[in-house]
């Protein structure tokens, strides 16, 4: 791996490390959310309504089912990835069963349009009306429309009877069985077994429409994932399983009445029709009967003789091909008779005529007779699609009349050759005896209508045989059955959705803090801004002073400054001059130059702290020494007055400081012309003969341009930098002094760097001993101290 490569991995790690950093010190706020989110999860899985899966399985039969060879080559088709007849049957019934006239006769069996409840006192069960102790009776409706109104009725119950009270400002108290109107109409409420009302029961009516809505965009109504298949399966979720079950159930029920309803309407019309013919053809075969008796009995007819045997025997063939042409025309005529009699009602099939096209009209019209007869059930006469389907039956019973015409004048013609045929074999057996011939004609007539009426009868019996025979129209696979697992809400998501949430909510805080976030916070940022030199990183601390013989993260942080100072100087100089100062006020110049010279004194050197801030002076402030003010003259007044010696405005080493100090003085209004006017300048040689360091606490350099005048003489600058405080646009100030070497030896002092936020240091001050010790400990032990003391604060 190059360089490049492994520099670039370094990085990712560090800036996971710092990001993670960051994120940790607030990780009391993530606690916090977290436990406030699981706990809102947790209410929510107590209150909320349980929803449960209510599933169902039918098999639907479909009596034009190809079979033998047929089906199993409509297999290979749906095999093949081809959509057959099999899936359009399977989806046009469940078009049928997902149809509003369906539900519609759902809802008013069941009496889904009245929703109860049971009131809890944060949220309401749904019920069943049969598990409802009272039932709400609508006796006589207003004409109001409830698919505008939500009318909802609270029933409780007190010492004088019933208490209602609506969402419509009507409120009384009734008994059992007494009528009340309100805004819907007059009502009832009936008690059911023995009512005991603990909870007030909240009634809602809707209207049919809204309630067959409502349940169509509930229940899922799917065919089997295999195109053959004729498998359907019902789905709904429901928050009460009686309920879901109780729906699933009824549509099955509901359709199946449906479908056999329409069935039977068929069934009937064909047996009625062949009833009435048998009416008329009974007379017909009696008279044919006493005639033959009254011809036999008048003549005293013998058998044939065996020498016309072959004739009669060719004229037989002849005549039971003219019988049949003949039944057929006669049939032909019926129907045709029907046609124009019915006008649009429905016609007998499968009487016996031997031309297919016509009995396939004869079902197309039928199917379009049963299908207007289904949209009239819940549309007028005048619907564009009623109008529709009357054409199409007008324009089929056209058709069916021209086909008729044209078969009867078939059949015309077979029966006209078959005549001339008969009177062919006439004319050779008129020999026979005229006796004879006159039985054959009664006995012709005979035949032809008895032929036809045992047609019918046996037309008759496979009619009721099929009626009573025809088989279920579907087979119940699986009844509607409710798992008593629910299927919403699952508590591990919510469980997990409230630990996400709970982490997200201040994660997400966080982020826009730390993007809306324009301050400096580590020596990086001012890396990555201008190359000058560090010396060091001041933590935070609570007490601004370092102590005698202190051992705190503050004073080893001063102390690693005093050794950078002292690389930065090197050893050439006897006394050094260091100016301390800021971009803007409040950075902490002032507390890092008292302290400074307090740790370079704690080693022994001589040290000497001028205050020359004189705009706004801090130092004997910070040191708590402000009561020197009203004792000593600053360097304010030696500017005005150079003629006195700088010894007069040295504070010798005030207790319990072991360093000397030039307070600035009172403020004066003209500060910039005292600094240059060049006596500034003999206080600072003064500090070079008499101290081995001489730190001057200059003003900020963004605000005014004291520190400027009086920054050649100065052999090393500090510039202090406040983490958390300075905004990172306002780092083109030191970066501009420092490349135009404005302020001599610049180097660069961060303050007030809380290490225990992570912005990348990893590391404190100290080593081994008092507050150092604790600095060094891991997050794990960090982490443990911070749980054992939020315990101990919930003991208490």
């Amino acid at each position: 791996m190059s360089k490049s490569n492994t520099s670039t991995v370094d990085n990712q790690e560090f800036n996971l490390k710092l990001v993670f950093e960051q994120y940790l010190y607030y990780w009391k706020w993530f606690v916090f959310s977290i436990l406030i989110c699981l706990c809102a999860a947790l209410i929510y899985l107590r209150y909320a309504d349980k929803i449960y899966n209510v599933k169902a399985k039918i098999l639907l039969q479909d009596e034009n089912k190809e079979a033998g060879e047929l089906a199993g080559l409509s297999e290979m088709v749906g095999l093949g990835g081809f959509s057959g007849s099999t899936s359009a049957f399977v989806l046009d019934q469940i078009d049928v069963m997902k149809s509003r006239r369906i539900f519609r006769k759902v809802v008013e069996q069941n009496r889904f349009d009245i929703v109860y409840g049971d009131k809890g006192s944060i949220k309401t069960s749904e019920m069943l009306e049969s598990q409802s102790p009272v039932k709400l009776v609508v006796i006589n409706p207003t004409k109001v429309d409830l698919d505008s109104i939500n009318y909802s009725l609270l029933i409780s119950s007190n010492s004088d009877g019933l208490h209602l009270e609506d969402n419509h400002k009507f409120e009384k108290t009734v008994k059992f069985g007494e009528k009340f109107n309100t805004k819907i109409g007059e009502l009832m409420i009936l008690p059911q077994g023995k009512p005991n009302i603990k909870d007030p029961i909240q009634i809602k009516i809707t209207s049919v429409n809204k309630a067959v809505d409502k349940l169509l965009n509930e229940i899922s109504i799917t065919p089997n994932s295999e195109k053959q298949s004729y498998v359907v399966n019902f789905s709904m979720n429901s928050g009460n399983i009686g309920k879901g079950e109780l729906l699933l159930n009824s549509l099955i029920d509901q359709y199946n009445k449906d479908v056999t309803e329409d069935k039977s309407k068929l069934t009937r019309a064909t047996s009625n029709f062949i009833n009435s013919r048998l009416d008329l053809i009974s007379k017909d075969l009696a008279e044919a009967d006493s005639k033959v008796a009254e011809y036999k009995d008048q003549n005293n007819l013998v058998d044939m003789t065996s020498e016309a045997e072959l004739y009669m025997k060719n004229a037989t063939e002849n005549e039971q091909k003219l019988i049949e042409f003949q039944t057929q025309l006669r049939l032909a005529e019926m129907i045709g008779g029907e046609v124009n009699r019915k006008s649009g009602d429905l016609l007998p099939s499968n009487i016996g005529l031997e031309d297919q096209s016509i009995q396939t009209t004869i079902k197309a019209y039928n199917d379009l007779v049963l299908e207007r007869q289904d949209l009239l059930k819940s549309a007028t006469p005048e619907n564009p699609i009623v109008q529709n389907l009357n054409r199409n039956i007008n324009d089929l019973g056209s058709s069916l009349q021209s086909a008729l015409s044209n078969y009867r004048q078939v059949l015309q013609a077979n029966v006209n050759s078959l005549n001339s045929q008969k009177n062919k074999f006439e004319g050779k057996l008129n020999q026979l005896p005229n006796q004879e011939r006159g039985f054959k004609d009664i006995s012709r007539q005979q035949q032809i209508v008895e032929s036809l009426y045992l047609f019918l009868l046996q037309k008759r019996e496979e009619t009721e045989i099929k009626a009573s025979a025809t088989p279920a129209i579907l087979k119940i696979i699986d009844q509607a059955y409710g798992s008593r697992v629910p299927v919403s809400p699952k508590i591990p998501m919510i469980i997990f959705a409230g630990l996400f949430v709970g982490f997200l909510i201040p994660f997400g805080i966080l982020y826009l803090k730390f993007l809306l976030d324009n301050k400096i916070h580590s020596r990086k940022d001012i890396e990555e801004k201008f190359n000058a030199p560090i010396l060091g990183e001041i933590p935070s601390a609570d007490d601004p002073i370092v102590k005698d013989n202190d051992r705190s993260s503050l004073a080893e942080a001063f102390r690693i400054l005093r050794t950078n100072i002292a690389f930065m100087l090197g050893s050439k100089k006897d006394s050094a001059v260091i100016f301390v100062t800021s971009t803007t006020s409040g950075e902490g110049k002032s507390f890092v130059a008292t302290n400074l010279s307090r740790i370079l004194a704690m080693s022994g050197k001589k040290v000497l702290l001028i205050g020359a801030d004189i705009r706004s002076p801090k130092v004997l402030d910070y040191l708590g020494l402000s009561h020197l003010k009203h004792t000593n003259i600053g360097i304010t007044q030696f500017l005005i007055n150079p003629d006195m010696p700088v010894d007069n405005i040295i504070i010798k080493k005030p207790a319990p400081y072991d360093f000397d100090i030039i307070y600035s003085g009172y403020i004066a209004p003209n500060p910039a012309e005292l600094l240059m006017n060049g006596h500034f300048k003999e206080v600072i040689d003064y500090g070079r003969a008499n101290y081995d360091f001489v730190l001057v606490d200059t003003a900020p350099v963004s605000l005014v341009t004291d520190t400027l005048l009086i920054a050649d003489n100065a052999d090393m600058t500090i510039y202090v930098s406040r983490a958390n405080y300075l905004d990172k646009r306002l780092l083109n100030v030191p970066k501009e002094l420092y490349e135009d070497g404005k302020l001599k030896n610049m180097a660069v002092v961060i303050n007030d760097v809380d290490f225990a936020r992570g912005y990348g240091y990893g590391y404190g001050y100290g080593y081994g001993y008092g507050e150092a010790e604790n600095d060094s400990v891991s997050i794990r032990a960090k982490l443990k101290k911070e749980f054992k003391k939020l315990f101990k604060k919930k003991k208490k």
